[in-house]
């Protein structure tokens, strides 16, 4: 563990693609910026070669394998006001990890004393939120010519980074998303200024849980927010608004080959399916601001610290 921002042993310091072919040339044609403007996301094969999903995949692999468990994971409890603190314990846990790399676990993989109940690899559900900061390895593919050329292609200005997470989508247990917009949990105003940038590291299929989206419904604003309640108070976030009721038939699947990018602009309505398969389905994802004359919300629950200032894409 090293201090209070990295939260696992090691950083993989040598881990960085560097011997890894860079492209300088743009990565979208002028075709492809006007369908994701006109359809609010974008698959595009072949973003990361087939060595770079691995080397991404491999160490992750090293850091499960190292990971302190949170201690609120591993309790027992058998009270209501023990079930209070076990989610007072989770929800601190989550909305201070802008700025460090930790573990957020499926439903049901520790018994009754805190011990899994499953393989440690197929415990997570994701781990984030600050792998482009701390962890050579992503920050190299987050900062590449090639994610800069995507996004001075597209016309971002003074581009930043939000955040990372690696999403495991565990076979058999990886859990449903439910319709959502990203904005919902990373508002802007104006809107429209967050991008998501989706990468699969393994193949991502109908029967693994791929991404639906609704073409086009970027363009209809949101309808709820996820704020920062009053300090002092818990829960420590809430929900103003409501998600509207979607029509399954305007859903389109997004399946991507191992390698590919998936583009999703902050306000597109998307969604994944339950794993029901017996293969994972392993995604490097992080979200790009253009910070230009662009106001980020102090009720988000992500915010920059001192430790961790939103860095620039371009370095």
């Amino acid at each position: 563990m090293i201090g209070s921002v990295l939260e696992i042993p090691g950083s993989g310091t040598d881990g960085a693609l560097s011997s890894m072919e860079e492209v300088s040339m743009d990565v979208l044609k002028d075709s492809d910026v006007q369908k994701y403007r006109d359809n609010g996301y974008l698959v595009l094969d072949g973003f990361l070669t087939e060595a770079e999903c691995d080397a991404l995949r491999a160490r992750m692999k090293d850091i499960v394998e190292h990971m302190d468990v949170p201690p609120h994971c591993r309790i027992q409890f058998s009270t209501d006001q023990e079930e209070q603190l076990k989610s007072q314990g989770s929800a601190d846990y989550f909305i201070t990890s802008g700025d460090k790399i930790r573990f957020f676990f499926e439903k049901g993989v520790f018994d009754e004393k805190g011990e899994f109940v499953v393989p440690r690899e197929r415990s997570l559900n994701k781990v984030g939120h600050a792998l482009h900061a701390y962890e050579p390895l992503y920050k190299s593919i987050t900062h590449s010519q090639k994610v800069q050329s995507l996004a001075k292609k597209l016309g971002l200005k003074t581009p930043v980074i939000l955040q990372s997470m690696y999403i495991f989508k565990q076979p058999g247990i990886g859990g449903e998303v439910t319709p959502h917009q990203d904005a919902t949990f990373l508002y802007t105003e104006p809107l429209g200024r967050v991008m998501g940038m989706w990468i699969a590291l393994e193949d991502a299929t109908l029967e693994n849980g791929c991404l639906w989206f609704i073409p086009g419904s970027h363009s209809n604003g949101i309808s709820r927010r996820m704020v920062r309640t009053p300090k002092g108070t818990f829960p420590l976030t809430d929900f103003v608004g409501r998600e509207q009721e979607y029509d399954d038939n305007l859903f389109v699947p997004a399946p991507v080959k191992k390698g590919g990018l998936v583009l999703i602009h902050g306000e597109v309505v998307h969604r994944s399916a339950q794993n029901n398969s017996s293969d994972s389905r392993h995604v490097y994802t992080f979200h790009i601001m253009d910070s230009h004359e662009t106001s980020w919300s102090p009720q988000n629950w992500l915010q920059p610290t001192e430790e961790l200032p939103f860095p620039s894409l371009f370095t």
